[in-house]
Parts: structure tokens; C-alpha cells; sequence
């Protein structure tokens, strides 16, 4: 059995590869029933989520701890592990590293959202939230569009600061923004990456044309957007799961601002052509992903198939 670490997992899931690895996954699916979510320790809310997922010649499941409290001693809130076997004896083949497969596949799935939502004469991505997933998004979205300037935006200052340099050093040409409004206003793209109770993100400040990426609530009481920004836009999804997981979404539900009898287009149907993506370039169009046990079964596949095969 494979063991493949962090530094390979992150090598190797290249998002000019993975991008449409997950498109070939979403178009042909997978079995995988909904995340389970086991409560540890109420006082701390400490948790185990476990999201399995199968084919014809893979099975997976993804464990994550989830423990709030460590960040009172300096460790990371959340750890994780990705568990890859043959759909067919049973036999596992590896154990991948469970955060860096998620994080990359988590800004992957977005961006290939946006293949499809946002304008193709895209040209300014304004990043909203400067952590462990925010970071990835820009070169994400760099595999798929033009992007000629990346804005970052995040309530720590330093963050943002330190992102826009690590882009730099790269090539990419990055800005940080203090005023969110303008900086909303003035983007083809916005990714959000936070972990937000209340929204940080106004629908009037969208401009029309704009696609609006929510990543960061996967909570009932997690929001990045407000009602405007459901009125205003045209609904995607990347699992039904997100109309019952995200604040985004059961919020307005309950509401009665959105009907959750007129389920989203997700992005299975997306990838199969089997609803319309982006229809003028004045719509205004909103993509909330919750995380999806395909799009890790997908990523960990394509893992494990690259190290047994590396390109020489």
C-alpha cells in the first residue's frame, strides 16, 4: 500500500491535470452517498466527518477530524486522510494526504465550475480570504482563464499581503484591496474562502457579468453572501448536499428567497451539458460548492494512477 505525502499529493495534482480529471469524474460519476458527521466532544465540538465514494474500479474514503480547541495550542484545527482501494477485491492501495488532496480539489472543482459560468473574456479574479484554501484559487483559475490581474482581499491585512507576495514570486501580477465594495465591483470573478457567519459579500455590488465562487460555508450557520446575491444571481451547486449543508443556501431557503423545489443546476449536469451554464454576458451567475466525496475519489485516483506512473 501506497503512502503518499503532502509534497507528492500537491506535486502531482498539477491543476492543468486535474481540472479535467474532475470534469471526466463529474460527467461519469460515482456512488457516494452523503458525508456522515459524528460528533466527538460537544463541549469542544469536535468532529468526524467520513465521505466514501465508489466506481467501477475505485473505492475511497476520506476521514477528517475536525477539533476546533487545537488552536488554543497552535495546531491545526483539522486533519485528514484519504483511503484508496479497488472496487473490485477490496484491496487498498494507498493512503494520500487528506488536507492537500482537498484543498487543491476544492479550488479545482470551482475553477471548472467557472469553465462554464463565468465570462471566457474573464480578466480580473478578486480573491476574498488569504488562507489554506484562497491560496490555491488564483493559480486554479489561471489554468482555465486569462487572468491578467489577481486581487486579494482578506479582514487580516498581513495575510493578504503575504499572498500577493508568494503570487509574485510566481509571476502572477497581484494586488491586495482594502475596500471590498470596489473591489467587488470592479472583478470578472470572486471567489470566496472564509469561514464567515454573516455575509461579506452584497449582491449590489456585483456588477453584471460577474461570477461569485463561494467555497467557505459548509454550515447552516457558515454565510459569505447575502439575499441579494441569490436574487440577483443564477443558482449552481456542485451537489444537491449543498442546499441542506450551507447557510448560503438554507438561509435564503428558509426565507423563502430561494425555492428549494427548483433545485440548482449542479455541476454533473454542467460537465453533461444537461443544463445551461453562462447564457449572456450580463447574467449574473453564483456557484456554492459544500465538497463533493466524488471530486476526492476523482483526485485521489488520478493520484495514485501518477505515482504508479510517473511521467519521465
Amino acid at each position: 500500500m501506497l503512502t503518499i505525502n503532502a509534497e507528492d499529493t500537491a506535486t502531482l495534482l498539477a491543476f492543468d491535470d486535474l481540472i479535467p480529471a474532475l470534469r471526466e469524474g463529474f460527467i461519469r460519476g460515482a456512488s457516494t452517498p452523503n458525508r456522515h458527521h459524528h460528533t466527538l466532544d460537544e463541549a469542544t465540538d469536535a468532529s468526524l466527518l467520513v465521505m466514501p465514494s465508489w466506481d467501477e474500479k475505485y473505492l475511497g474514503v476520506k476521514l477528517v477530524d475536525v477539533f476546533p480547541s487545537n488552536t488554543e495550542s497552535g495546531r491545526p484545527a483539522l486533519s485528514s486522510a484519504f483511503i484508496l482501494a479497488s472496487s473490485t477485491t477490496g484491496e487498498h492501495l494507498a493512503v494520500i494526504d487528506g488536507n492537500e488532496l482537498t484543498r487543491r480539489r476544492t479550488v479545482a472543482t470551482s475553477a471548472l465550475a467557472a469553465s462554464y459560468l463565468a465570462r471566457r473574456s474573464s480578466t480580473t479574479h478578486l480573491i476574498v480570504g488569504a488562507g489554506h484554501v484562497g491560496s490555491l484559487a488564483a493559480e486554479a483559475y489561471l489554468s482555465v482563464f486569462d487572468i491578467q490581474t489577481v486581487l486579494i482581499y482578506d479582514q487580516f491585512a498581513p495575510n493578504a499581503e503575504r499572498l500577493v507576495g508568494n503570487l509574485r514570486q510566481k509571476g502572477i501580477h497581484a494586488n491586495t484591496v482594502n475596500n471590498l465594495a470596489s473591489a467587488v465591483a470592479g472583478a470578472d470573478i470572486i471567489t470566496c474562502a472564509t469561514l464567515a457567519t454573516e455575509p461579506i459579500i452584497r449582491g449590489q455590488w456585483l456588477q453584471p457579468g460577474a461570477h461569485l465562487d463561494l467555497i467557505g460555508s459548509f454550515r447552516p450557520n457558515m454565510r459569505e453572501s447575502d439575499d441579494q446575491c441569490i436574487i440577483r444571481s443564477n443558482v449552481y451547486v456542485d451537489t444537491p448536499v449543498a442546499l441542506e449543508e450551507s447557510g448560503d443556501l438554507t438561509q435564503p431557503i428558509a426565507a423563502g428567497i430561494l425555492d428549494a423545489e427548483v433545485n440548482p443546476g449542479t455541476l454533473s449536469q454542467l460537465c453533461r451539458d444537461e443544463v445551461h451554464g453562462r447564457q449572456d454576458n450580463n447574467q449574473i451567475t453564483l456557484f456554492k460548492a459544500v465538497g463533493s466525496g466524488l471530486a476526492d475519489l476523482t483526485s485521489a485516483a488520478f493520484v495514485y494512477d501518477a505515482a504508479l506512473h510517473p511521467v519521465s
